[in-house]
């Protein structure tokens, strides 16, 4: 009896393992899946793949390119920004929403053909600088070409170019030092509020009690989640597609409308189902 429920555990985590695989290798891939380019509102555009967002912001002084992608990334955002109209040698700016390595990989070659300054947070440039070696969550599993930071960011903190004034907030847990990116853009009379979120989703095996890597990671999360719950939004847009609804809220071919992506309900509503998510797995690991 024993070493038939021996067999039957075996045979159930080979499942959940090879369930884990194909799920791992379907998110892999629609990181990698073309996606044509869109105009999310005013001047802000996704320029990224089917799930890894890539965010532009035009400006007549040239453009901030927020995330890069993929390794090979740089020739799906090429295309996608020329589709729009815009040249990515004409990228002033580069920034990162979280320096973990399936945002940030191309950011040394794209920096390199556009000659953009990098900015970014204090914990998030070392990450930068270093090629992922010092990520708390990879902790150098996962690297990529290092690239040099020009401008040290921090909350309060404007990025200005060409008339765009971009505020910038530290929302960390996701990675050290992730950040959002807050702008009003006026379309029909109206002003938008637009933030570009990095949310606070939790990396499978992350601990939250005791995490040695990343002290006070669940103090980070909790202020994130209490700070994004404050801020007033009207449109959101995150780090990966699925995480704000994209292919939801847009489809190829859809026309534009300033309203295609007014959201705010959602944007709380997604703060707070992570919050609930966090608040749970805190939970299970203090009864351990």
């Amino acid at each position: 009896m024993r070493q038939h429920k021996s067999r039957s555990l075996l045979l159930i985590l080979g499942i959940v393992t090879l369930l884990s695989a194909a799920s791992s290798q379907a998110q892999r891939e629609n990181w990698a899946r073309p996606f044509p380019g869109f105009r999310v509102i005013g001047n802000l555009y996704g320029v990224g793949s089917y799930d890894l967002s890539v965010f532009l912001i035009t400006t007549e002084e040239g453009h901030i390119l927020i995330n890069t992608g993929l390794e090979d990334s740089t020739q799906l955002i090429r295309d996608n920004m020329a589709a729009l109209g815009f040249d990515l040698e004409d990228v002033r700016i580069l920034l990162t929403q979280q320096a973990h390595w399936d945002h940030t990989a191309a950011m040394a070659e794209i920096k390199a053909l556009s000659g953009a300054a990098v900015y970014a947070t204090p914990k998030d440039a070392r990450v930068l600088e270093d090629g992922g070696i010092s990520d708390a969550h990879f902790g150098g599993r996962q690297t990529f070409e290092p690239v040099s930071v020009e401008r040290i960011i921090q909350e309060g903190d404007r990025i200005e170019l060409g008339g765009v004034s971009l505020a910038v907030h530290e929302h960390p847990g996701h990675t050290e030092g992730s950040s959002s990116y807050a702008m009003t853009v006026r379309e029909n009379g109206r002003d938008y509020r637009v933030l570009i979120a990095n949310m606070g989703t939790i990396n499978p095996g992350k601990q939250l009690v005791v995490d040695p890597t990343y002290p006070g990671v669940s103090n980070d999360f909790a202020g994130t989640y209490s700070n994004q719950k404050a801020m007033e939004v009207d449109v959101w847009v995150a780090a990966h597609a699925s995480q704000y609804g994209m292919h939801g809220k847009w489809q190829q071919g859809q026309a534009y409308s300033a309203d295609n992506f007014v959201d705010p309900a959602g944007f709380v509503a997604a703060v707070e189902r992570l919050e609930r998510i966090y608040y749970e797995q805190l939970q299970q690991e203090r009864d351990q």
